[in-house]
């Protein structure tokens, strides 16, 4: 596993992790933490974010599996809870300001609860 990033003092995400700022949590692994998008997208719509900081995923090295493995798990696990395992949801990673990135910490949205149409944006 590569090493963490040390939490960041403004990034949004790390004191939402530290527990610094309120944020409705949906689950919580020893490496991620889930919570609800507070400008949601669709019914629901959840973030998974690491606890450890990274960039985005430009940051991450092949080392990260086990980590982005267990973001996905609990991503998985959000969507199961919600009753979206049988209809559907998606998973998004974005990249850089083109893809609307507004929060320099890697995260997954987990998206579902409605018909989802293709391609977005």
């Amino acid at each position: 596993m590569s090493p963490s990033g040390p939490p960041i003092p403004d990034c949004l995400f790390c004191r939402i992790v530290a527990g610094d700022l309120p944020a409705s949590r949906l689950g919580e692994t020893e490496r991620s933490v889930a919570f609800a998008d507070i400008d949601p997208k669709a019914p629901f719509h959840a973030l998974v974010v690491p606890r450890s900081h990274r960039r985005d995923a430009t940051a991450l090295e092949a080392g990260d599996g086990e980590l982005l493995a267990d973001l996905f798990a609990l991503a998985n696990r959000c969507a199961a809870e919600q009753g979206l395992a049988a209809s559907g949801y998606r998973l998004v990673v974005n990249v850089g300001d083109d893809a609307g990135n507004s929060v320099p910490h890697l995260h997954l949205h987990v998206l579902g609860g409605r018909p989802l149409a293709w391609p977005p944006g």
